[in-house]
């Protein structure tokens, strides 16, 4: 895959820096996948010994699993390994732990690089309405997001509308194809074998804790553009947001997105010394907040907006 640095971004971070910057690990990579699968593991293991905490613990479990995403999407730029194939085959696991098969996120998310927030070209926001105070909720408690999520992996099993999304070529359109199909069968697989040994195990320690702590990674995916300026100025249209070491551990550094989409072949051990040198050498600040203050400002807006769209009375 081509980097796609950013417009005057060689002149904020020089190539010798880049390239120093650049270098894969397999061994940092290993670390990392290893640490979040580690911690998955023992939420699991201690819910399963453990009933009267069993709830909670269930919740951290499903934030951790959920997070994974964070890593997939490093896995799609080939940066978490220095051996290339070693990225698609941990991404194509993550990917269906995280219900997001991982060709197709992939493509899709490439496309998203070269057309950042264009409401006529990033998959991210293509054919969407602006967010209203009632959608945005629906997405950041992840109920539409689901909703999409099981509809476009439906869709793409079926085969229908793959047309529509310009990005993929004829042929990654049937890796696309056959991806979701297998991912389908799986899931029958899964709910055939859960039925005949008269199992929740599937459903309690993966699917319902998955499914109701989205609303955690969220807080990362929203945070990342909305509310930005829609122009092709990475530096203006991708936030870099702020948080505490476990929670830039738990999306594998991508809180440093600002610095990621400016140049996305930087791996994410490398992204924080990244952001300093992007910090350092520029004189506008890059937009960016806490976790929190990130959301509230966006629903302060879309609140403001919506009290000057309803008439008064």
């Amino acid at each position: 895959m081509e980097d796609w640095v950013a417009k005057g971004g060689l002149r904020i971070v020089g190539r010798e820096q880049l390239a120093d910057l650049g270098k894969r690990s397999d061994a940092k990579g290993a670390i990392q996948a290893a640490s979040h699968l580690a911690a998955i593991a023992a939420a699991t293991t201690a819910a399963a010994l453990l009933p009267s905490l069993r709830l909670p613990l269930l919740l951290i479990q499903g934030i951790l699993v959920n997070c994974l995403y964070a890593g997939q999407h490093e896995l799609s730029h080939w940066t978490v390994f220095r051996t290339k194939r070693l990225n698609d085959i941990v991404g194509q696991a993550f990917g269906f732990a995280t219900l997001n098969p991982f060709y197709a996120d992939r493509w899709a998310h490439f496309s998203h690089h070269r057309a950042t927030h264009d409401p006529a070209r990033d998959p991210e926001i293509l054919g969407l309405p602006p967010y209203t105070l009632r959608t945005y909720w629906l997405e950041l408690l992840a109920i539409s997001f689901w909703y999409s999520r099981i509809r476009t992996i439906l869709r793409h099993a079926t085969a229908r509308r793959l047309d529509r999304e310009y990005w993929l070529s004829t042929d990654e359109a049937a890796v696309v194809r056959r991806e979701a199909r297998l991912t389908v069968a799986l899931w029958i697989a899964i709910a055939v074998a859960s039925i005949a040994l008269r199992s929740t195990a599937a459903l309690v320690y993966w699917l319902l804790p998955l499914l109701l702590t989205k609303w955690f990674h969220q807080l990362q995916n929203l945070g990342e553009h909305t509310g930005l300026a829609h122009q092709p100025d990475t530096f203006r249209n991708t936030r870099t947001l702020q948080g505490p070491a476990w929670m830039r551990w738990l999306l594998w550094n991508m809180s440093y997105h600002t610095a990621h989409h400016c140049f996305p072949g930087v791996p994410f051990h490398a992204l924080p010394k990244l952001h300093r040198a992007m910090v350092a050498n520029r004189a506008d600040p890059l937009p960016g907040g806490s976790y929190w203050q990130v959301q509230r400002d966006i629903l302060a807006r879309l609140r403001r907006q919506t009290a000057t769209v309803e008439p008064a009375g």
